[in-house]
């Protein structure tokens, strides 16, 4: 894989050319900004900026004072090749918290070994419906700690209006939800996003992430998708690197301040 080239039409195609991730929501380009506005649901944030050292602070006054406006938090999604190379310094000074940093990592759908599948007395679903969606945010809640409300509008929303931009799944043991993930279509892109993949406790380590990552790609695949790009924690990136995953850069969340 050439990084550089594979970096450059991630940037071209996904941040700056971005479309909105779901119903209501809108993107628009404000300068040398590109940021999502949505409902007080949806995602609110930056996806990309071209900026350098003598626009970037302007810039984040102007997004900070344009989000204010609306009544909105947001975040500004900063990569590791972003520049100015102090802007993780200069939100820092602004006001904004940064997030535990992730990495992009990318592979080529056709390398991948998708053969991958659940261990024994574990199967794979898709969640089609409001019965599935819940069995999805039971996952997240558990597997992360954190409130599911945002993640079932979201998904709700998107089977509701944009089915074809988004398949979940789930995996059970018998009737018990161990793991769950998502991969987000765009019409046209060569990238398909894996989010939101999780496992509880006690399930972990067992081949349940790397198989919904196989079944993740098979979608992709059959949706005519090139590559796969993948926010991974620390706690993935080992799994996505042993499937044939590359790191191209680093992703930090900045949230605006309160």
């Amino acid at each position: 894989m050439d990084h550089r080239t594979v970096l450059a039409l991630y940037d071209r195609d996904m941040r700056e050319g971005a479309l909105p991730d779901g119903p209501g929501a809108r993107v628009e380009r404000a300068g040398a900004v590109v940021r999502q506005v949505a409902g007080a649901k949806g995602w609110n944030g930056v996806v990309w900026s071209g900026l350098d050292e003598a626009t970037a602070d302007r810039a984040i006054a102007e997004q900070m004072a344009f989000f204010a406006a609306h009544g909105r938090e947001f975040e500004w999604k900063l990569y590791g090749h972003d520049l100015p190379s102090d802007l993780g310094d200069r939100l820092t000074a602004a006001g904004f918290v940064p997030e535990p940093e992730e990495t992009l990592m990318v592979a080529e759908t056709a390398r991948l070994s998708l053969d991958a599948g659940p261990p024994d007395g574990v199967r794979v679903v898709p969640a089609t419906d409001r019965a599935g969606i819940e069995l999805v945010v039971d996952v997240h809640e558990r597997a992360f700690g954190t409130d599911g409300a945002p993640l079932r509008h979201r998904l709700l929303s998107r089977l509701a209006e944009q089915p074809d931009s988004v398949v979940a799944m789930v995996a059970l043991a018998g009737d018990q939800p161990v793991s769950a993930a998502r991969v987000e279509l765009v019409p046209g892109a060569a990238f398909a996003g894996l989010w939101g993949g999780g496992t509880v406790r006690g399930w972990r380590g067992r081949g349940v992430y790397r198989a919904l990552v196989a079944h993740r790609a098979r979608v992709a695949a059959a949706h005519g998708c090139r590559y796969l790009q993948v926010d991974a924690s620390p706690m993935s990136r080992p799994i996505l690197e042993r499937l044939g995953f590359q790191a191209l850069s680093t992703t930090t969340p900045y949230l605006s301040p309160r």
